[in-house]
């Protein structure tokens, strides 16, 4: 009996007890800073590169602060509503799917999950283009089909792959399945789940630029006004800007990871 005891307060130490942070040291701030570093100095070559050159009528319309702000909150609003959309059902249905009742259906899932991440985005955009119809709506479905799977199958993986002697022995001091849920599995599982959530991310960002494709706006309209016209200036500064909110948004979600982390993993 004190060993079963033993185990549980072992599997609740895990995510409760260890508090004191690691020491933080010169890879800590690295990686904290690195990549504001970077978008910074990107941004500034950026401006340095369009200030350089002899923009026509059509670039100087285009690469104004207006324009830009505008097709960047666009950008922002469909990878919002999509990530939020992808996260409020992927991970209840990861969970699901890892319970006892339904587990078995996880092995049919997963394949599924790893197959579907090898459609390309473009081609899910233009299906629901040409299947329902173009604009912002339809726009947010393509891109949760497209980030979807990445989240519910690293929410699977996640807690399926926790010990199961920590549960056995989280149930064993009378926890109920919801108490070890949300205080042993999903705490431990966290760094999975939100690497599945960053990558779902950036696909979206990335995809997202594909959008202007169903008249959805954002960034990728700057790269096709660019390509289409062939103006250099309008097409690096809708790619660097795309580019440079990936990598944002990525550092973003890093830092949620660090906080949602049970410290001491």
């Amino acid at each position: 009996m004190s060993a079963l005891i033993d185990g549980g307060q072992q599997a609740l130490g895990r995510v409760d007890d260890v508090r004191t942070p690691p020491r933080k040291g010169f890879a800590f701030y690295f990686d904290l800073l690195f990549i504001p570093v970077v978008l910074v100095c990107s941004l500034i070559a950026l401006f340095a590169y369009v200030q350089g050159q002899t923009l026509d009528d059509i670039e100087t319309r285009t690469l104004t602060a207006d324009k830009i702000w505008t097709l960047v909150g666009q950008h922002l609003k469909l990878v919002a509503v999509s990530s939020v959309a992808v996260v409020a059902l992927a991970v209840p249905i990861g969970i699901l799917l890892t319970r006892p009742a339904i587990r078995r259906a996880s092995a049919v899932v997963l394949p599924l999950a790893n197959f579907g991440q090898a459609i390309p985005s473009i081609g899910v955009l233009t299906l629901f283009g040409i299947w329902f119809s173009f604009g912002f709506t339809y726009a947010v479905f393509a891109l949760i089909l497209v980030s979807f799977l990445s989240v519910l199958r690293n929410t699977i993986v996640g807690i399926d792959g926790l010990d199961p002697a920590y549960i056995d022995a989280a149930r064993g001091m009378g926890l109920s399945r919801a108490e070890v849920l949300f205080r042993v599995e999903l705490p431990l599982a966290v760094p999975v789940i939100m690497a599945g959530i960053r990558v779902a991310l950036i696909l979206n960002v990335g995809s997202a630029a594909l959008a202007t494709f169903t008249n959805a706006g954002g960034l990728g309209s700057m790269i096709e006004t660019g390509l289409t016209l062939q103006r250099d200036p309008i097409l690096i500064t809708g790619a660097v800007l795309t580019a440079c909110l990936a990598l944002a948004i990525d550092w973003l979600a890093g830092l949620a990871e660090r906080l949602l982390r049970p410290r001491g993993l």
